[in-house]
């Protein structure tokens, strides 16, 4: 265990999990929201690590994420954190699965107070969902400030933002009492809690704004470790008492990871910290931060970062809109044109394609739960896949075919493996490929080939210093992910069948 710093610490919690439903089909289960690359640039998950690790005082950052999205976490965070003026800690907790705000704020109370021993209960939490889009650091550093000032009164805080428009989409916090500032001139202001209203309807949402000293739920927390686990214990006992068994279950196969145990964890209720904690106590407290904020949403939302045209339209990629206005296009992988429309959302993947009206944007969750239910794969997983070792994507799908591009980064290895219904021909496009197959192992340069027959244990492996490509063509029977009995894996991955390779 390191030398604990000087107390009491900052420690953003990053919140890097969602189930990437409103933004289908470009968001989806195992590629949820924060890591998809934006219009303008970069990805929101990365953007708040960058935002968080900006702040004054912080050396650790703590990500909870889901265990499948753990090494695209890892490798985001390191990214983000290349540039950053300070050497930041970085730990991760990951989830089997998703069980909503107030069990991942638990597990992350937890885990400061094993990482920060006899000091933890005045370590401060500043809890951050990984897919808002903040762009002014100095108002929203300035609104932390604010809210560990009030955190030190033994205040649960909550971030609110002066609405702008009338929105159904957000919840609302109605403030009270203004609280004490803590004597600068320039601190913001906080008030007590009167209550949280939920996604209104318009004409709540008018009314509420025209009352005044309402914000929009910004989503985010600020606490002592000590003051949110004692409201845990008196607000939520059952989901405390839960994540306590949980946490002694945790595995640590790295020393910056701590997995949480499938059985145990699944025990926890799922609830929002909103409703589990914060609309219960009496300590809680909000506030109003200056900053931009956007709660990227919708697809409405997430094209709003595209520049508009002079009919309305806002335009990604390789679009062609003909006598078309306020329309949205996101294409991704081909050709996508408009004629004489108006008003509509469409989004192009390369497998799959969403056409809405704008005022529906939010019900596109609905074909998501339809795909769910009907045992459909596209609501889960992309057609490109992202691994430990690299990624993957599908290039062609039939009844008896698959096809794949694989791309393994340098040093990296897949599991050593075997199927039962498939056999796979790999041909190397770039690099040089280390196989592996059944007792033999050899070397294939660009433009050669091997067969890998199904029974057969076999590997990937690049040896070199570049990424290498290989097409993979399987045949066979079946071809979903979880025909893989695993071997030996580098990653951790103790499942002997997965959906992953």
């Amino acid at each position: 265990m390191k030398t604990p710093p000087q107390f009491p610490p900052l420690i953003p919690v990053i919140l890097a999990g969602g189930s990437g439903q409103r933004l289908w089909p470009l968001s989806r289960t195992e590629y949820p929201k924060p890591f998809l690359a934006l219009p303008c640039g970069g990805t929101l998950f990365g953007k708040t690590v960058a935002r968080a690790a900006a702040l004054s005082g912080v050396e650790t950052i703590l990500t909870v994420t889901a265990e499948p999205l753990l090494p695209m976490t890892r490798s985001l965070v390191a990214e983000a954190l290349s540039n950053a003026k300070n050497t930041i800690q970085t730990s991760f907790l990951a989830e089997p699965e998703g069980r909503s705000t107030a069990a991942a704020i638990a597990m992350a109370a937890l885990w400061a107070r094993q990482h920060y021993n006899e000091n933890a209960d005045d370590a401060v939490l500043l809890v951050l969902p990984a897919d808002h889009l903040i762009e002014n650091q100095d108002a929203f550093a300035a609104a932390v400030h604010a809210a560990v000032a009030c955190a030190a009164q033994h205040k649960l805080v909550t971030f609110g933002v002066s609405p702008t428009r009338i929105e159904t989409g957000f919840g609302y916090i109605e403030a009270g009492k203004l609280l004490q500032r803590d004597g600068s001139a320039d601190a913001l202001p906080s008030y007590e809690i009167v209550r949280f209203i939920e996604k209104p309807t318009e004409a709540e949402a008018h009314q509420l704004i025209a009352q005044g000293r309402v914000f929009w739920n910004a989503g985010m927390f600020c606490f002592r470790v000590g003051d949110v686990c004692d409201a845990f214990a008196r607000h939520a006992e059952t989901l405390w008492c839960a994540a306590q068994h949980a946490w002694q279950k945790t595995l640590s196969p790295q020393p910056d990871v701590r997995m949480l145990e499938q059985a145990s964890f699944s025990q926890l209720p799922k609830a929002a910290f909103d409703h589990a904690i914060m609309e219960k106590t009496g300590d809680g407290a909000v506030v109003c931060g200056a900053f931009d904020w956007c709660d990227i949403g919708s697809w409405t939302a997430w094209t709003d970062r595209v520049t508009e045209d002079s009919d309305g339209n806002r335009l990604h990629g390789d679009v062609i809109a003909h006598a078309s206005r306020n329309t949205r296009v996101y294409a991704e992988s081909r050709l996508v044109a408009t004629v004489g429309v108006d008003d509509l959302i469409v989004a192009e993947t390369a497998d799959a394609v969403l056409v809405a009206h704008r005022d529906h944007v939010q019900d596109v969750r609905a074909v998501t739960a339809q795909l769910a239910t009907r045992g459909d794969a596209r609501c889960r997983v992309p057609n490109t896949v992202h691994r430990p070792w690299g990624r993957y994507t599908v290039l062609h799908e039939s009844a008896d075919l698959k096809v794949k591009e694989i791309e393994v980064a340098p040093g990296e290895a897949l599991s050593l493996q075997r199927h039962q219904l498939r056999s796979e021909h790999w041909v190397v496009t770039q690099g040089t490929a280390k196989v592996t197959c059944g007792e033999d192992s050899f070397l294939i340069q660009r433009d050669e080939s091997t067969f890998i027959p199904a029974g057969v244990k076999h590997r990937l492996e690049n040896p070199g210093e570049t990424p290498l490509v290989i097409i993979e063509v399987q045949c066979g029977s079946y071809f979903g992910e979880d025909d893989i009995e695993r071997f030996d894996d580098a990653y951790g991955r103790a499942e002997p069948k997965t959906n992953s390779f």
